[in-house]
């Protein structure tokens, strides 16, 4: 876990003023959840969830929308009504994966409210 002291140090030794050292913070804090996630498949709570209602749109969402609005309805205003379809798939499919993972004892017992 060499990766996340570095990490730490760097966010440490850092001279940022208030506002950019918060960001500093948030983008420090996402690469140590990628990481740890990647090589440990830990994750904190809700991070399927919200990973997966940004992912639900992009693929899900816009094929339903290009389905339903331009090819059913023939009118291409109907294009956004896949997006909210796609976030709800998308959350469904996190929520269970979050489940999964607390079931498993692969959860912290952590909500990261700021950035992922």
């Amino acid at each position: 876990m060499k990766l996340i002291n570095i990490e730490v140090d760097s966010i440490h030794s850092s001279n940022s003023i208030e506002h950019t050292l918060v960001n500093l913070i948030r983008i420090g804090q996402a690469k140590i959840i990628r990481l740890v996630e990647k090589k440990h498949k830990i994750v904190p709570k809700n991070y399927y969830r919200k990973f997966w209602s940004v992912l639900g749109m992009s693929t899900f969402g816009l094929p339903l929308g290009v389905v339903v609005g331009v090819v059913i309805m023939e009118n291409i205003g109907m294009l956004a009504i896949g997006l909210p379809l796609g976030m709800i798939i998308g959350h469904a499919v996190g929520s269970i994966m979050d489940k999964k993972a607390f079931k498993e004892g692969r959860q912290l017992n952590i909500d990261l409210k700021n950035g992922l």
